[in-house]
């Protein structure tokens, strides 16, 4: 049986990834996460500090490789991946 469905992928890029050590790459599918923003809900409560950053207002979020905002309908077995602001020059 394969289970991949019962977990979000979760990336972390940048200065983000510093922030994010501590959390596992994958978290269970449950009922009371339906979007991206309960997912970094569920993030804040293993580490506020981490929460912190991914609520500032330039960091970008994706699913499925896809930019999208934080009331993006999720399902287990998608990749969601938290992107830190970028400056250019």
């Amino acid at each position: 049986m394969n289970d991949t469905y019962n977990y979000f992928k979760i990336l972390f890029f940048g200065r983000l990834r510093d922030f994010s050590k501590n959390i596992k790459n994958e978290i269970p599918v449950s009922d009371e996460i339906k979007c991206v923003e309960d997912v970094i809900l569920y993030l804040d409560t293993l580490n506020p500090h981490l929460g912190k950053e991914l609520r500032k207002p330039f960091t970008l979020v994706s699913v499925n490789k896809n930019l999208v905002k934080t009331d993006f309908p999720i399902v287990g077995g998608e990749e969601v991946a938290f992107l830190p602001p970028v400056t250019g020059g």
